[in-house]
């Protein structure tokens, strides 16, 4: 039903969302940042890139993070989102205060992250990019690949009041 769809998406088919319009698109593992770690800004506010650590040798590779290094708070909590058929929508929510950090883990989801004025969608595709999200950004992921595993990491445990889940709402939270 087109109340289900979120603000500003293109539909194609009977269901399924091909995109976000006034949207900038950057696929995250393609991104120009450097290849060692690092942080970089993104176009919607106080939303941050992290390339996290690559150890490669003869067994494999390892990635790590630790909090307040290379993820920007301590880590409180963290979900798994897996088993997403990729016609669904994931998010479609702001929090008040909650900080989160997404990572893919295996295959590959978007993200749009959306401050109120600007509007960003990333793929992450890569377990050592890993997307910062503070709090009050609009954020909803699609485009789950079949193999997909999103890794979330909350600076707090789960809190259902702390959700804004009405875009308008949410609008009105960020003019205040």
């Amino acid at each position: 039903m087109a109340r289900d769809v979120p603000p500003k998406s293109i539909l194609v088919g009977p269901s399924r969302i091909a995109g976000h319009c006034g949207t900038e698109s950057t696929r995250v593992d393609q991104f120009q940042i450097p290849l060692a770690t690092g942080v970089t800004e993104t176009l919607v506010r106080g939303v941050s890139i992290h390339k996290l650590p690559n150890v490669v040798d003869s067994r494999g590779s390892l990635s790590f993070g630790e909090a307040n290094a290379q993820i920007p708070f301590e880590i409180h909590g963290y979900f798994l989102v897996f088993g997403v058929p990729s016609s669904e929508i994931r998010g479609e929510h702001a929090h008040k205060t909650l900080h989160q950090f997404l990572l893919c883990v295996s295959g590959s989801c978007h993200v749009v992250a959306d401050d109120g004025k600007s509007r960003q969608e990333f793929t992450l595709a890569h377990p050592t990019i890993g997307l910062y999200l503070p709090p009050l950004i609009w954020a909803a992921q699609y485009r789950y690949s079949k193999d997909a595993v999103l890794l979330v990491l909350t600076s707090a445990p789960y809190d259902a009041g702390d959700y804004i889940r009405d875009y308008s709402e949410f609008l009105r939270a960020i003019a205040k």
